[in-house]
């Protein structure tokens, strides 16, 4: 028992530490130690042996005893020095059953670890699936789709802020919502991957397949022969027809690398900069594709 504590007759029975004779600072060895002696004392008689074993069963479990301090009159547990409790939880409910704290602690954890995720998809990065053969052989779309060469999806990541830093180059292969006229030309809607070709202020045309800017023949490393299909176009030739000599501002020109099978602004128009979302810059499935572009 700790020294000057010793019981006595006027003791408060309501306070338990005073039922065994403590300091309210007490260790648990010094509560084990009192509460054998109180027991002795009182001889185990109904009335005081139920208050003694109350009071030991509070203040020897460190749950029930810290609930007890925070509601105990004129005390409170002291912390130690830099022992604060960081956790919010803690710190706004005191109190709260060890229960419920862990039960709260994984709810917040969990909605937080969401949010983050969703945050990254809308701002910062977002996986998407290779569904026609527009990008082939770059990007592999699934067999038995036409024109497929894989088993597998190819499942590329776009950066989504990029755009927000910098103005789109030519040759990067750009993520970006569908034009109105491309579910009409192809079908489909939602977000198409293309490379860009076309920036504002170019003139843009296809000889017999082949791309030139300003009247200039374009190095594309990335075609391969058998893909590069025979088309002749202008600018005038891509809808709205007769509308455009030159790339207006703010509006770029997508063309897939699969050109033979490929539905792209030669059949549906030019892409806005608000519709582009984000530019690709690596395969990450399957295992064997993985890559950067």
């Amino acid at each position: 028992m700790a020294t000057g504590t010793e019981p006595t007759a006027d003791r408060e029975l309501g306070d338990l530490y005073a039922v065994l004779g403590l300091r309210p600072d007490a260790s648990r060895q010094e509560i084990e130690g009192a509460y054998r002696r109180a027991a002795l004392e009182t001889g185990y008689e109904d009335d005081a042996w139920r208050v003694v074993r109350e009071a030991y069963e509070v203040l020897h479990d460190p749950e029930r005893r810290a609930r007890y301090d925070t509601t105990r009159d004129g005390f409170r547990l002291p912390r130690a020095p830099g022992k604060k409790s960081h956790n919010p939880i803690d710190r706004l409910f005191p109190s709260l059953p060890h229960g419920w704290r862990v039960a709260i602690d994984w709810v917040v954890t969990i909605a937080g670890a969401v949010a983050i995720v969703l945050a990254i998809k809308a701002w910062v990065v977002n996986p998407y699936r290779i569904p026609s053969s527009s990008m082939e052989p770059t990007l592999h779309c699934a067999r038995p789709a036409m024109g497929c060469e894989a088993s597998t999806s190819d499942r590329v990541l776009a950066n989504r802020f990029i755009y927000h830093f910098r103005d789109p180059k030519r040759g990067e292969i750009v993520v970006f919502n569908t034009p109105k006229l491309a579910e009409q030309e192809c079908g489909s809607k939602g977000t198409f991957v293309k490379r860009l070709i076309g920036l504002p202020g170019n003139v843009w045309e296809e000889r017999a397949g082949y791309v030139y800017i300003d009247g200039r023949k374009l190095n594309e490393p990335y075609i391969k022969p058998n893909r590069r299909g025979n088309e002749s176009m202008t600018l005038a030739d891509i809808p709205p027809r007769n509308t455009y000599k030159r790339i207006p501002n703010d509006y770029y020109l997508m063309m897939g690398d699969n050109r033979s099978s490929s539905c792209d602004s030669r059949r549906w128009g030019l892409v806005p900069r608000k519709n582009l979302i984000g530019k690709v810059f690596a395969t990450y499935w399957p295992p064997s594709r993985i890559s950067f572009h």
